[in-house]
Order: structure tokens, then C-alpha cells, then sequence
């Protein structure tokens, strides 16, 4: 519709690539057009079809190809358009993010396919959400897809949208779904002990079995302890430099408690096993097992482990190690605890940070350790037990009144308006605190007065 900017009429419409044109609307000889808000004028009339000329040449791409340069994405099909927007953001982002981001596309790239961006709408979304909930997950015996996830995939859908500028152009967009609170826990001192126990039974859960030792005595995330290199580890001051982390304050040094630097001795000792010599500095602690490895030795013979790059996974280990943790023993007097069997690793994280907050670490002190930017993160990591609070309270607890307090207490009851006293007992003094003045007037002066009987 033709509207008023100055004197003159000016035109605002939205082509269905998604581009959105602010024009001066001028007649067939070019000249611009008076503004009369009379819709029976001969100007109005003119504007309205002078506004439909210019639409069909922003149709045609004859005007305004400026505009037609900012948004490639909304001509483009789904998944191509996918593929163009991580090849951008490629730059911006972390490895381990540019793989989370495409984990995040792998679905709305199936369900749209060749669907072109612009066609994309908020029904779209809505019947989106509700494929993905009639999903069951790959991996686990989870009825459904979690909330978390389909948000995630929503997150996406919705910044690629922003950057194809159709993001404003769909309205009533749907909510997100509503997501657990109960994203991780700790561990009890039995489920600490069992699993620690458990891990250590068997050789082929060694890998497993030091990686849950660095987790629980350091708070480092997997991603940490995987990208972990000889240069990092400082054996004299006994302190881990963590250089590649989830965000910029998970880049920091972390002194090694005994059982900590325990661990990076056994893990010292088994690359000397497979190497022949001291590690390298710039190979990793925990080194990939599968495929070929440098070459070492007089003979230049290969070795299977490869050191120059990182290990990929410990998940069997893991799963194995918390399955028997959970299993117990029955026929050794080992209860089960059915607790452990959805324990996941990056929980050891908690449970390291909720152990710190019991010991009385301040939260500067428990920030810098794990990595945490705010106290708001360190509250959602933090998982402080029972007796914790408990002993907290009993800290600042007051002690009782002595026994003819408690019985005079006893005698003594309160309604609304005075104290009164049993029949046959008499206080020797009582103090009344009336708010306002002798006139009546409330807080005259900001004063109380005091009356003793």
C-alpha cells in the first residue's frame, strides 16, 4: 500500500524471494508522484499501480539488485543452503563446534531437503517438532527424542533463517520445548568407590579407568582430557596447562593433587612401554590406538599406537565400566546400584566441582579450577550434598535457652494484638513497641515510642 514519506508517495513490499523494497513511486513519464491520502485522487491512483510496476521489476530483479545480493541463502534449497552457511561460519567457530553445528543440520537437512529457504514458514517449524518427537533416538532405550535436542535443531533452523533475513517475515514462530532442570548430579561415596573399583578390575578398561581418575581430581571436560599433550604436563610444579577447552575461560592451569598426578605417572610409564623413550612434547596422553603410528626405534619399525594425534573415544570402555559398577555382585555380597547406569562421563565433572564447594572452596578459587565464567555456571554445575547443608546450618546454629527460659516460654502465648499470660502468672515487666506517636499519626518522625509497666 502506498504511503507518505515527505510530500511524496513511496511504496513498501516484501518479493517471494523474501527481499524487502522501499521505493519512490514516480508515473510513466518518471516523475515522482504527490502524496493525497484521498483513495479516490488521481494521484492515489497512480501510486497504487506505480506500486505494482516496481513490484514486478523487483519480481524480474530489475531494481533494487543490491538488495538481491544480501540474501543468497533465501533462493537456495535447504540443504545447499545448509552447506553454505557452515562453510561461513567455519571461520568463526572451534572445530568441536563446527562438528556440533553440522550434528545440528544432519536432521533439518533430511526433513527439508530441496525445499527452498523462502518457502519456509512457522507451520513448517511447528510440523518439524512434531516429526522429530515421533523419532525414537539412534542410540539408548529413550522412548523419544529429548526436548534438548529438537531445540537445538530448532536453534539452528531459526539462525539460518536470520541469516536468509526470513526470520521476520514468519510470524507466530513456535516455542521451544520445555527442557529437564536435572542435568547432572553427583556421585554418593559409595557410587565414587564402586565405580573407581570397578574400573580397575580388568586391563582393557585401563584407558577408561585413568581418564575417570583425571576427570574426578581435576574437573577437566573430555574434550580437555583428550587434547592433552606432554608439553601441557609440568612435572616439576606439578600442574596441567589446558590449551584447547569448550570456551575461553576453560583455557587455564590446574595444580595436580596425588591421585591426579598419579595418573599422568602410570600414563607416562605406559607411552614409555610403547615408544621405547621419553613422550615427544607434542604428542598426546592419551594417544589414538587404531591405525599406523611413527617410526621409532633403530630399524625405523612402526608402531600401532599413533602419538601425534589424539585418542577418539574411551566410550566402551566407559559403558562397560559403568554397566558392572551398576551390575555389582550379588553372589559376593555386591548390591546393585541401578543409579550408575545412566551416570554419564561428563557427570565426573560434576561431581569433581561439587566436591570442591563441600571442601570449602571459595567460588573464585572452584571458577578458576573448572574453567567457569560466571557464578551463574558454577551453580548449575555445583551439586552440594545433604549433609553439606546440613553441617552448614548446624555451623551457625544458636544454643538453646537454658531450661526455666524454656518453661517460662512455655506459659507464654501471642495473639494478634497483645501478649497475654495464664490465669495466676504475671510477668514482672513487659516492653510494647507502638509504631507512630501519641497523636496517632504512623511513624511521626520515624520514632517509636516505649511504654514500661
Amino acid at each position: 500500500m502506498p504511503y507518505q514519506r515527505g510530500p511524496w508517495f513511496w511504496g513498501a513490499f516484501s518479493t517471494g524471494d523474501g527481499d524487502r523494497f522501499r521505493v519512490p513511486l514516480r508515473d510513466n513519464k518518471g516523475r515522482r508522484i504527490t502524496f493525497n491520502p484521498d483513495p479516490a485522487s488521481a494521484e492515489y491512483q497512480k501510486a497504487s499501480r506505480a506500486e505494482e510496476r516496481a513490484k514486478e521489476k523487483a519480481e524480474r530483479g530489475e531494481i533494487a539488485a543490491r538488495s538481491k545480493k544480501k540474501n543468497p541463502l533465501a533462493r537456495l534449497p535447504f540443504s545447499q543452503a545448509c552447506e553454505k552457511y557452515l562453510e561461513e561460519r567455519r571461520y568463526e567457530l572451534a572445530p568441536l563446534s563446527i562438528r556440533t553445528v553440522q550434528e545440528r543440520s544432519r536432521n533439518p537437512k533430511a526433513y527439508f531437503g530441496k525445499r527452498l529457504v523462502n518457502s519456509i514458514d512457522a507451520e513448517d517449524l511447528r510440523q518439524y517438532i512434531v516429526w522429530r518427537k515421533q523419532q525414537k533416538p539412534l542410540r539408548g532405550d529413550a522412548p523419544e527424542i529429548s526436548n534438548r535436542t529438537v531445540n537445538m535443531e530448532l536453534a539452528f533452523i531459526l539462525r539460518l533463517l536470520k541469516r536468509a533475513k526470513r526470520l521476520r517475515l514468519l510470524g507466530d514462530l513456535p516455542k521451544f520445548l520445555k527442557e529437564r532442570k536435572d542435568i547432572g548430579r553427583a556421585l554418593s561415596p559409595d557410587e565414587r568407590a564402586r565405580l573407581l573399583k570397578t574400573a580397575s578390575l580388568k586391563p582393557e578398561w585401563e584407558i577408561a579407568r585413568l581418564a575417570i581418575t583425571l576427570a574426578l581430581n581435576t574437573t577437566m571436560r573430555s574434550i580437555e582430557i583428550k587434547t592433552l599433550q606432554w608439553r601441557d604436563v609440568d612435572f616439576l610444579a606439578r600442574e596441567l596447562t589446558i590449551r584447547t577447552s569448550k570456551t575461553e575461560a576453560g583455557r587455564r592451569s590446574i595444580p595436580l593433587n596425588p591421585a591426579g598426578y598419579a595418573a599422568i605417572l602410570e600414563l607416562r610409564d605406559r607411552a614409555k612401554s610403547w615408544f621405547g623413550s621419553e613422550p615427544l612434547p607434542d604428542w598426546f596422553v592419551f594417544p589414538r590406538g587404531p591405525g599406523q603410528g611413527p617410526k621409532v626405534g633403530a630399524n625405523q619399525a612402526t608402531v600401532k599406537p599413533d602419538p601425534t594425534k589424539p585418542i577418539s573415544s574411551w566410550r566402551s570402555g566407559w559403558r562397560a565400566i559403568r554397566a558392572a559398577a551398576a551390575k555389582g555382585n550379588p553372589e559376593k555380597g555386591i548390591p546393585p546400584m541401578p543409579s550408575l547406569r545412566s551416570f554419564r562421563f561428563h557427570d565426573l565433572r560434576h561431581d569433581a566441582i561439587s566436591q570442591l564447594a563441600e571442601g570449602q572452596a571459595s567460588d573464585m578459587t572452584i571458577m578458576q579450577i573448572a574453567g567457569h565464567v560466571s557464578r551463574q555456571m558454577l551453580k548449575h554445575y555445583s551439586h552440594i550434598g545433604k549433609e553439606a547443608r546440613r553441617k552448614a546450618l548446624d555451623s551457625i546454629s544458636t544454643p538453646a535457652p537454658p531450661a526455666d527460659v524454656q518453661a517460662q516460654q512455655k506459659k507464654v502465648f501471642v495473639t494478634k494484638s497483645v501478649t497475654k499470660e495464664e490465669p495466676g502468672e504475671m510477668l514482672n515487666s513487659q516492653i510494647i513497641e507502638k509504631a507512630g506517636g501519641d497523636d496517632g499519626t504512623r511513624t511521626r518522625g520515624l520514632m517509636r515510642d516505649r511504654h514500661a509497666f
